[in-house]
């Protein structure tokens, strides 16, 4: 059975994070998502201690951010991830970034991610034992 979405942050926006209309701003977003990328995958095994055992890593190929609710100062931030798709050497992860206090969704990150080795700068199919272990991960796109 596969484990769902899981929390992989938690923050709040600060007034350094916002435009001069108070809203959050698109590279903090991103900020924000990109943390939550490496919990999703160090969940999966591809712990920091793996990564450099191997000298393997993840190179993000493609990040489709979907903005829907403004977040405003003071806002208390939770995203959860899980994967819509893998690929030989790639993932497609999903993230769905709400405002919890109304668990309004603020955006959505659709990531596709190679799994890469760093000396040679080249992809490497994804290895087999946390193949298996990824596959519990996968999840329907949730859009509400």
């Amino acid at each position: 059975m596969g484990r769902g979405y899981i929390e992989t942050f938690r923050g709040m926006v600060y007034p350094r994070h916002c435009d001069h209309q108070g809203h959050m701003t698109a590279m903090h977003y991103v900020g924000m998502f990109d943390p939550a990328f490496y919990h999703q995958v160090a969940a999966m095994g591809f712990t920091r201690a793996y990564l450099a055992a191997n000298g393997t890593g993840f190179v993000d190929v493609k990040d489709t951010i979907e903005y829907r609710h403004e977040l405003v100062v003071g806002a208390l931030v939770v995203v959860e991830s899980g994967l819509l798709r893998l690929g030989r050497s790639s993932m497609t992860a999903f993230h769905v970034m709400r405002d919890a206090d109304t668990g309004t969704i603020a955006a959505t990150s659709e990531k596709v991610s190679a799994y890469f080795d760093l000396a040679a700068r080249a992809t490497l199919p994804l290895p087999d034992d946390r193949r298996a272990v990824m596959e519990t991960f996968l999840v329907p796109r949730r859009d509400g």
